[in-house]
C-alpha cells in the first residue's frame, strides 16, 4: 500500500489514547501499591507560635507537590524563599480543613463532618474509627500514617480522638478526609488525606510563652503539706521532692520553721493564661544549721541535664552493685528452679554466697524503711534511697548496732550481717534492687551517676551558676507562710 492510501493517524486520536492508556497504568499501579503507599514519605510537622499567631508547616521531604491556588487553598500564601517548602496561614484552622495539603475540592467537600469519640476501656485507635463509620481499608491506611508521629498503643481512656469526613455535595459523609488526637498541651498529632489519594502524618506543636515561678514557703507542718497550702503545683512538688531525697530524710529532718525555695518555668497562652510548668531551675532547703541547694545544669561532654550544688557535685548518688566484701555471685536475676521449694519461680534479686557473719554494707545513703522479719527472706531490711531507688537484703543474721526503722544510713555503712535465716539452704546474702517500686536486676539497672564537675567543665558551670542566679534574682518572690489545715 503506498504512502498516498495508507490511513492517517489523527493526532487528537493519538493524544487521547495515549492519555487513556497513561490513565489505566496508573490506576493498576494504584491499586498494586495500596492508598497508604500514596503518602509514604510525606510527614508534615507545624509549629504554632504564640505572636504573631502563624501556622508554619516544616520542610517536608520529599516536598508536597504545589498546585495551582483554588477554592481551598486561596488564603494560603508562601513564607520566605519558596524552594524552602514552607507554608504559613494566619489561622489554625488550616490545619482542621486540610487547606495546607492543596486539595482540589468541590465547595462542600470544604465543610467536612466531624465526629469526636471518647477512648474507653479495651478500645484500639481501629476499634474507635469503626464506631465512627470508617471503612477498615481507610482506618488502617490513617493509622499506618499516624503510627510515624504517634504510638497508637499510647491511647489512654478518655484521650478524645477527631475524625473527620468529606461531605458530599448532598450533605452525606463521604471517604475519611483525616484524624487527630491531642497528646497533650502542646502537641497535637494526626493523619490527613493527600491530594493523591493517600495519608499523611500530621505533627502540631504549640509553642507558647516562657516564664519563670519563684515561689518561697516557710514550713509549718511537712513539706508537701505546706507547698501545696502555697497552691505549688503537684508536678513540680513531687519532682522537687524526688530531687532532695538524695540529700534529705523527709520523715525526720523536715521541721517547722524551714525554709524552702523553688524556680521553675511556667508557659502561657496568648492570652497570658498558665497552660503547663517546665523544668525545675533552681530549689533550696534552709534548715537550722544547713542549707541545701541544687541548679539545674547539662554538662557539654554528655549532654544529660542534671542537678548540682554550688560546688559542682550531682545531687545523685551512685548505689553498690555489691554490698558485700569478698562475696561470690551464686545466683542471678530471673527465672530459676527454687532449691527448697523445687519449682521454677521469679528471683526477683541477686545472690551473694559469703561466710556468716560477713558484713553487709547499705548500697548508698538513705533510710531504712524496714528492719525486721519478713516471711521467707527472713531477717531483712530495706533502704529508701530517694523518691525512686530503694535496695533490700535479706536472709540475714543478725542486724548491725542501732540498725531500726527510720534510722538513716551512710553509702558502706555496715547495716547487718550474713546469715542463713528464713527459707535459705545456706549462708548468703539475697541483694534487691527496686525502682518505683519494682524489682529489677541489680547488675544491669542503670544507677545514678554521683558526678563531681571537674576542670573547664566546672568553669562552665560556676559561669552558668552565675547568669542563673541573676536571673532568679530578677524574679520577683511570691512567699508565703503555708498553714497547715
Amino acid at each position: 500500500m503506498s504512502s498516498e492510501n495508507r490511513p492517517r493517524l489523527n493526532p487528537a486520536h493519538v493524544s487521547l489514547g495515549g492519555v487513556i492508556f497513561a490513565a489505566l497504568f496508573a490506576l493498576i499501579v494504584f491499586a498494586l501499591t495500596g492508598q497508604s503507599a500514596a503518602g509514604q514519605g510525606l510527614r508534615q510537622k507545624i509549629v504554632l507560635t504564640p505572636k504573631p499567631n502563624i501556622l508554619r508547616l516544616a520542610r517536608l521531604t520529599p516536598p508536597l507537590p504545589r498546585s495551582r491556588p483554588n477554592s481551598a487553598t486561596a488564603d494560603v500564601g508562601l513564607a520566605g524563599d519558596a524552594s524552602e517548602g514552607l507554608i504559613a496561614t494566619n489561622t489554625a484552622a488550616a490545619f482542621n480543613r486540610g487547606e495546607l495539603l492543596a486539595f482540589e475540592m468541590s465547595p462542600a467537600a470544604l465543610r467536612p463532618a466531624t465526629q469526636r469519640l471518647e477512648v474507653r476501656r479495651g478500645d484500639t485507635l481501629m476499634r474507635v474509627l469503626t464506631k465512627a463509620g470508617v471503612n477498615p481499608r481507610e482506618g488502617q491506611d490513617a493509622i499506618n500514617a499516624l503510627t510515624e508521629v504517634f504510638d497508637p498503643r499510647r491511647l489512654r481512656i478518655g484521650q478524645e480522638v477527631t475524625v473527620e469526613f468529606y461531605r458530599g455535595d448532598s450533605d452525606k459523609i463521604g471517604r475519611l478526609l483525616g484524624v487527630r488526637l491531642e497528646e497533650s498541651v502542646d502537641r497535637a498529632v494526626g493523619a490527613r488525606r493527600h491530594s493523591n489519594g493517600g495519608f499523611v502524618p500530621q505533627e502540631l506543636v504549640r509553642e507558647f510563652k516562657q516564664g519563670l515561678v519563684r515561689t518561697g514557703v516557710t514550713i509549718d507542718d511537712s513539706l508537701y503539706v505546706s507547698a501545696k497550702a502555697a497552691d505549688l503545683p503537684s508536678s513540680i512538688l513531687i519532682e522537687a521532692v524526688r530531687i532532695l531525697s538524695f540529700d534529705i530524710d523527709f520523715q525526720r529532718e523536715i521541721q517547722r520553721g524551714n525554709r524552702f525555695e523553688i524556680v521553675f518555668e511556667r508557659y502561657y497562652d496568648d492570652a497570658g493564661r498558665a497552660v503547663k510548668e517546665g523544668k525545675i531551675l533552681a530549689l533550696a532547703l534552709q534548715q537550722d544549721k544547713r542549707r541545701y541547694a541544687y541548679y539545674l545544669y547539662e554538662p557539654t561532654d554528655t549532654g544529660e541535664a542534671d542537678y548540682f550544688d554550688e560546688t559542682g557535685r550531682s545531687v545523685r548518688k551512685t548505689l553498690m552493685r555489691t554490698p558485700v566484701d569478698g562475696a561470690r555471685l551464686t545466683s542471678r536475676f530471673g527465672k530459676r528452679r527454687h532449691p527448697i521449694l523445687r519449682y521454677t519461680r521469679m528471683h526477683p534479686g541477686i545472690d551473694f554466697g559469703a561466710p556468716s557473719g560477713t558484713p553487709i554494707m547499705a548500697a548508698g545513703d538513705g533510710v531504712v524503711e524496714v528492719a525486721g522479719r519478713n516471711g521467707g527472706y527472713g531477717r531483712y531490711i530495706r533502704i529508701r534511697h530517694n523518691g525512686s531507688y530503694k535496695t533490700a537484703y535479706a536472709h540475714l543474721r543478725r542486724y548491725a548496732r542501732g540498725i531500726r526503722r527510720g534510722r538513716r544510713v551512710k553509702q558502706g555503712q555496715i547495716i547487718g550481717y550474713v546469715g542463713s535465716s528464713g527459707r535459705s539452704t545456706g549462708p548468703h546474702l539475697h541483694y534487691e534492687v527496686l525502682v518505683n517500686g519494682r524489682q529489677v536486676n541489680p547488675l544491669t539497672v542503670r544507677m545514678p551517676t554521683g558526678r563531681r564537675l571537674k576542670g573547664n567543665e566546672l568553669a562552665r558551670y560556676q559561669e552558668h551558676l552565675g547568669d542563673m542566679l541573676n536571673q532568679i534574682a530578677e524574679t520577683p518572690l511570691k512567699t508565703r507562710v503555708a498553714q497547715a489545715n
